[in-house]
């Protein structure tokens, strides 16, 4: 982590040097985005929200994607500060040398908005997001009560180290708190939050403990992934919980694979994270955190979200 957070500030540097100071005007606007994975659908929903709102409001968007990838991203943003643009909307791919974007950044004097994780050692100049704490703890206390309160929990979790999994570990854990008769039996972090990997994970944790009664998966690809691995392992009647209300993941709650997910307004935070780069490109001021709220999400009210994400 330490030879590539090294590099990747070496090779920034040499960028932050051919990049000018002298923001444009709004209508000449361009506007960096930089995401972890389009592999995945939360982000994409991102890019395409952001997309849409540049084009209505006459901003040119640069989109470049890291493929999960964290030196390949540090590269990517190194293009974009040669490019001179006006701010840099940033996801980044991961927690290692998370901070060397936002570094150079600042020194060539782009702004810098993060959306679902902030470097915690280089925060940007605002953050979106969803309030992870606060869904994750709804989602538990609505695990307990589903659950009436008894069960064996695997637990799987995303990338170590970023935003959404020490968020998410920390509400759900909340909750766990409060519901005693829960004993968490299995946990595990994936490495790209896929659900590939759910699936081996969970699989893995099926035959360690085939008396696990509830899954959480901190997205729902992971979700996903176990629930696969508990019909594979007969494991009858199991609870599997997501998080992101993606468009598989919603599905999946519709038809009953998934028990619940926490939806997240990706719709919301593509179009405040655009208009936040261009307040802060202008000079104005924005809130350093900006969190937003999730939704619990079942079948009594998973219908709306299909047809209008938020």
């Amino acid at each position: 982590m330490r030879t590539l957070k090294t590099t990747a500030a070496g090779l920034l540097v040499a960028g932050v040097a051919m990049a000018g100071t002298v923001r444009a005007q709004a209508e000449d606007m361009t506007i960096g985005l930089a995401v972890a994975n389009l592999q995945a659908d939360f982000f994409n929903q991102i890019k395409q929200s952001v997309e849409k709102e540049g084009k209505e409001k006459g901003v040119t968007v640069v989109t470049v994607d890291a493929g999960g990838d964290s030196a390949t991203q540090v590269s990517q943003i190194q293009d974009l500060i040669t490019r001179n643009v006006d701010a840099l909307i940033y996801i980044p791919a991961g927690a290692t040398a998370a901070s060397v974007p936002v570094e150079a950044a600042k020194k060539a004097k782009i702004p810098v908005v993060a959306v679902d994780r902030n470097p915690p050692d280089a925060p940007a100049d605002t953050f979106i997001a969803t309030d992870s704490v606060a869904a994750a703890k709804t989602l538990g206390d609505w695990v307990c009560k589903q659950s009436g309160g008894k069960g064996k929990l695997a637990e799987i979790q995303g990338q170590i180290g970023t935003t959404p999994q020490i968020d998410r570990d920390k509400g759900f854990s909340e909750a766990m708190k409060d519901c005693p008769g829960i004993e968490e039996v299995a946990k595990q972090a994936s490495n790209q939050w896929m659900q590939d990997e759910g699936f081996n994970i969970a699989q893995a944790m099926i035959q360690r403990n085939p008396e696990i009664s509830i899954f959480w998966g901190q997205a729902d690809a992971l979700a996903l992934g176990a629930a696969q691995a508990a019909k594979v392992g007969n494991l009858g009647d199991v609870i599997v919980v997501g998080f992101d209300g993606d468009v598989a993941g919603l599905e999946a709650v519709k038809s009953g694979t998934l028990a619940a997910t926490m939806t997240q307004q990706t719709q919301l935070m593509g179009r405040l994270a655009l208009d936040s780069a261009i307040k802060l490109a202008k000079g104005e001021e924005v809130p350093a955190m900006q969190l937003q709220d999730a939704t619990l999400t079942t079948k009594d009210n998973v219908e709306p979200f299909l047809k209008d994400h938020p």
